[in-house]
C-alpha cells in the first residue's frame, strides 16, 4: 500500500541531565528538503541526522526540531558578581561626578549589561549522542506511521476514482455501436448531394474505410484499461508496504491515462461520447492533484 509525504512524528527521552525532544514534520515535495532546528550542543551529529532522514524519508519538505532542557543540577549560566560589583561602583563614582542621584532599580541596571552572565560550557557525553540518535529514530518511526493512515485514506481514494473511470469506459459501448452507422450514413448523404462531380466508386468506399478506421476506439480503450490496471496493480495491496515510495511511478501511469482520454475524446465524433470523456478527465485530474501527495 502507498504511503502520504504528509506526516508527523515526536519522540522523548531523558538522561540524569537533559530532557531531548525531537518533532518530524514532513509535506508534500518532488525532492527530500530538510529544515533543521538543532541546539548548539549536538551541532556535531547533525551530519549524521541528515543523512539518515534523507535515506529514510525518501522525498517531502521536511522540518526537524531539537530541543533541550537542561535539569536543575546542570547550571549551564551563573551570575558574574565581580563584574557586576565593578560596574555598581562605576556608576556611584558617575553619580557622585555628575551630581545626579544613583538608580534605584539596580537589579535591572546591571542585569542589562554586557557579560552580566557566565555561560558555562555544556558537557556533553556519548550517551547524550546515543539517546538523540535513538530519539530521532523513533520520531521518524511514529511520522512513518502518520504517513501509513495516511496513504491509506489516499488508497480508497484511488481505487474510487479508478472504479469510476472503468465505469465510464463501459458507458462508451452504446454509442460506440451507434457512432459508426451514423457517420457513415451522413457522408453518404453528402456525398449524394456531388451530382455534378464524377468520382471512382472503389476509390471512394476505401477512402471511407480508411476514414472510418481512424475513428475506432478499440485500441485506445484497450490501452486505457490495461494503464487503470497497472494503476491498481502499482498501489499495492492493502496489507503492503512498499521498501519505496511510489508516487512518481504513479504520476507517470496518471499521464498515459490522460493521453489515452485525450484519444478518446479527440476521435469521439459524438456528443455523448465527449460527456462521458470529460467525466472522465475530471476524475483523473482528482487522481493527479492527490498523487502529489503519494510518496
Amino acid at each position: 500500500m502507498i504511503q502520504s509525504m504528509t506526516g508527523y512524528g515526536k519522540s522523548q527521552t531523558s538522561s540524569s541531565l537533559r530532557k531531548i525532544t525531537v518533532e518530524i514534520k514532513s509535506l508534500n515535495s518532488k525532492q527530500f528538503d530538510l529544515s533543521a532546528r538543532i541546539p548548539a550542543i549536538f551541532r556535531e551529529r547533525e551530519i549524521d541526522i541528515r543523512n539518515y532522514l534523507a535515506k529514510v524519508m525518501e522525498r517531502g519538505k521536511t522540518d526537524l526540531t531539537i530541543t533541550v532542557e537542561n535539569s536543575e543540577s546542570e547550571i549551564t549560566a551563573t551570575i558574574n558578581i565581580p563584574l557586576l560589583k565593578n560596574y555598581k561602583k562605576q556608576f556611584e563614582e558617575m553619580a557622585v561626578a555628575l551630581d545626579i542621584e544613583s538608580p534605584s532599580d539596580w537589579y535591572s541596571i546591571l542585569m542589562r549589561m554586557p557579560e552580566a552572565l557566565h555561560n558555562e560550557p555544556v558537557t556533553v557525553g556519548e550517551d547524550d549522542y546515543a539517546n538523540l540518535i535513538e530519539c530521532v529514530k523513533e520520531a521518524y518511526r511514529n511520522l512513518r506511521e502518520f504517513r501509513i493512515q495516511e496513504g491509506g485514506k489516499l488508497y480508497d481514494f484511488f481505487k474510487l476514482k479508478i472504479e469510476n473511470i472503468n465505469s465510464l469506459l463501459n458507458d462508451i459501448e452504446p454509442f460506440e455501436k451507434e457512432r459508426i452507422p451514423k457517420i457513415q450514413q451522413r457522408l453518404e448523404e453528402q456525398l449524394s448531394k456531388l451530382t455534378s462531380i464524377e468520382y471512382e466508386q472503389g476509390r471512394l468506399e476505401q477512402e471511407m474505410i480508411f476514414y472510418i478506421e481512424k475513428l475506432d476506439v478499440n485500441e485506445e480503450k484497450l490501452r486505457l484499461r490495461s494503464h487503470l490496471n497497472y494503476f491498481i496493480e502499482t498501489l499495492g495491496n492493502e496489507a503492503d508496504i512498499p521498501e519505496q515510495g511510489q508516487g512518481k511511478k504513479l504520476g507517470f501511469i496518471a499521464q498515459e491515462i490522460g493521453r489515452e482520454i485525450n484519444t478518446l475524446g479527440s476521435k469521439s465524433n459524438n456528443a455523448g461520447m465527449q460527456k462521458i470523456v470529460v467525466k472522465m478527465k475530471d476524475e483523473l485530474e482528482q487522481i493527479k492533484e492527490q498523487i502529489l501527495n503519494v510518496l
